[in-house]
């Protein structure tokens, strides 16, 4: 069983950054593939970034040049920094972990102000 805890979220005008965090409960990323999806309200769950277990990575068209998905094999953590937010970014953001099946984190809101 793979558990995954996201933090980092909170509430940032246009144009500010964060970075969320989600720390898995064990050295996963050579096996698995990661990934941030989010969710708006009313919305579906899409995907945001992902990382192989290679280290490839891909970007939603919405997010490209802006968000940057990276991982720290040391910490057992994934990171995603995020800049030049706007308000479409608003949402809750998940952490996934995949290999075979699917493992999620609880989620972490971000709210983006215009």
């Amino acid at each position: 069983q793979v558990q995954l805890v996201e933090s980092g979220g909170g509430l940032v005008q246009a144009g500010g950054s964060l970075r969320l965090s989600c720390v898995t409960s064990g050295s996963i990323f050579s096996s698995f593939r990661m990934a941030w999806y989010r969710q708006a309200p009313d919305e579906q769950r899409e995907l945001v970034a992902a990382i192989s277990s290679g280290g490839s990575t891909h970007y939603a068209d919405s997010v490209k040049g802006r968000f940057t998905i990276s991982e720290n094999s040391a910490k057992n953590t994934m990171y995603l920094q995020m800049n030049s937010l706007k308000p479409e970014d608003t949402g809750v953001y998940y952490c996934n972990a995949h290999l075979v099946v699917d493992f999620w984190g609880q989620g972490t809101q971000v709210t983006v102000s215009s």
